[in-house]
């Protein structure tokens, strides 16, 4: 039996993670500070999925408390993998308060990567980031080997901070690490600042959507359990070379106009939306498309939910979990 650190274990894809290696027999210890970004209800019933399993373990702790976070060294040294999926996310929410960014994202990669230095048997850490850190490049689709270097966002300028920061780990203590850029995960017990809640919520509600940059708008809307096997798989495979750090996508490989994923929630809910097209927002990007060549040749990486699977899936467990 493996002994897996899971943070952000009460987040939309740290729980599902957190499922899946419990699922195959690994003991998890999850950590999280159930912040009230959004609805702490919804991670408490996340995690609630979750304590419930004999092998869970859950700290409620920020991933940027050091004296926390290293202590677990001492407590577990039978830890041999780190999932860092913990983070302060979202685009616009950075905008208002950038502060919260480098705390969470930037000093929280220091002090997990300082508490993999601590743990003798650890094999990979394998942390998040983004589809972000590719701003606004223009050559589609996005691969791992374009240029990163200019961000639209101070989200985006930690993610990127993020994969620098675990390339000099893996150089400096030659700890084997894995940077996961993730494209716009969507799914059930998702998020609920992100674009396929928010739409469902105001659909049902009435209320009018606010489509940005007039509709011109496209992203590589990926299922969760697509990530979460790609997050498993890049766990299982320590990354190599020197230094032992590799940075890869995963995205469902299709660019998908985003009025045509707003048809599908229409068609599921059986209710048309209200649309109020509105102008490009500060830090956004026009679309994102993922080139997952790496990933498929090193991970086995292969998504298999296209959007129209994926969307009836979300609407299904929206209606349950909030009683529709």
């Amino acid at each position: 039996m493996r002994t897996i650190v899971v943070t952000g274990a009460a987040g939309f894809i740290g729980s599902n993670v957190a499922g899946a290696l419990l699922a195959r027999g690994d003991a998890v210890i999850g950590l999280d500070n159930l912040n009230d970004y959004y609805d702490v209800t919804l991670k408490d019933a996340r995690l609630a999925r979750l304590t419930s399993q004999q092998n869970f373990t859950f700290r409620k702790l920020d991933v940027s408390d050091r004296d926390g976070v290293l202590a677990l060294a001492g407590s577990f040294p039978q830890i041999d993998g780190v999932v860092h999926l913990a983070a302060q996310a979202g685009v616009r929410h950075s905008l208002t308060d950038p502060y919260v960014y480098v705390t969470s994202n930037v000093m929280g990669q220091v002090v997990m990567m300082e508490l993999g230095r601590r743990l003798k048997n650890l094999r990979h850490f394998v942390y998040a980031s983004s589809s972000s850190v590719y701003g606004g490049n223009t050559k589609m689709p996005f691969s791992v080997d374009d240029p990163v270097e200019q961000p639209n966002s101070l989200y985006a300028a930690t993610k990127r901070t993020d994969e620098l920061i675990g390339h000099t780990y893996a150089h400096l203590y030659k700890i084997p690490a894995t940077g996961l850029r993730f494209f716009t995960v969507y799914g059930p017990w998702g998020r609920p600042d992100m674009a396929a809640f928010i739409f469902t919520r105001q659909i049902i509600a009435g209320e009018p959507i606010k489509v940005f940059n007039r509709g011109e708008m496209w992203r590589d809307f990926t299922f969760v359990d697509d990530i979460v096997s790609g997050v498993v798989r890049a766990l299982d495979r320590p990354a190599t070379g020197t230094p032992p750090h590799k940075v890869y996508n995963l995205g469902n490989h299709k660019s998908e106009k985003l009025t045509d994923f707003i048809a599908l929630i229409e068609q599921s809910l059986q209710r048309k939306a209200k649309v109020e097209l509105e102008p490009m927002q500060p830090g956004d990007v026009p679309a994102t498309y993922a080139d997952i060549e790496a990933s498929r040749r090193d991970l086995g990486f292969e998504p298999t939910t296209p959007i129209a699977v994926g969307i009836p899936k979300f609407i299904d467990w929206y209606k349950d979990y909030y009683g529709v």
